[in-house]
């Protein structure tokens, strides 16, 4: 089993503004499967760092437009169902008003992929269906935009809510060994341990 990550290039597009973003885009799998952890901007990419590998799932973290956007692409190229937690249905529909994902997340559920489970963790705050997915085989984290090296994601637009946010890092996240690592959705990895302390600090903060 391993990580590998695809950086895809575009535009974060929610209430009128348009940010341009480098997304992360996590493959979690061996030689002969994979699971792929959101699908930014460019399907083609991901495609081809896929390979000739069986995509059991493209899991989306959740469905601001820069995480899904070429989500129905990238699912009609490797032929694998997408995944997204219910909750996150009002943004789906946002970037894909004609196209449902095929099935949903919840948190508890385990996913395989080469014989290694994935565990669904619900974490909303960024946004109401937010999921991690913790491989305790592994000792990492995938936080699409909840947890990020340096703190929370933003939550100062529709849908999210700093309060919720910080909660979920704090009950589903720094709860984990501190030695895991987070597999981010934006930037560099970080860890549980390097974060954890810094939580009274991220709350006087703010959003």
């Amino acid at each position: 089993m391993r990580v590998e990550k695809v950086v895809t290039s575009g535009t974060f597009n929610l209430d009128g503004g348009s940010w341009a973003v480098d997304n992360n885009v996590w493959l979690l799998g061996d030689d002969d499967q994979v699971l792929v952890i959101d699908a930014a901007h460019d399907a083609r990419a991901i495609a081809d760092a896929v390979g000739e590998r069986n995509v059991l799932a493209i899991a989306c973290t959740h469905a601001h437009d820069d995480h899904v956007n070429a989500a129905p692409a990238l699912s009609e190229l490797v032929d694998a169902p997408v995944l997204l937690h219910p909750a996150d249905d009002v943004l789906w529909r946002l970037a894909h008003p004609d196209d449902r994902p095929t099935d949903t997340l919840a948190d508890g559920d385990v996913l395989h992929v080469g014989g290694t489970a994935v565990h669904v963790l619900h974490t909303p705050g960024h946004a109401p269906g937010a999921v991690c997915f913790h491989v305790p085989e592994l000792g990492v984290v995938f936080t699409g935009d909840t947890l990020f090296q340096g703190g929370p994601g933003a939550t100062g637009r529709s849908h999210s809510d700093f309060p919720t946010i910080i909660d979920s890092i704090r009950h589903r996240l720094l709860t984990l060994p501190p030695e895991t690592v987070v597999h981010t959705g934006h930037g560099d990895d970080t860890s549980i341990g390097a974060e954890a302390p810094h939580l009274e600090e991220w709350i006087a903060r703010g959003d």
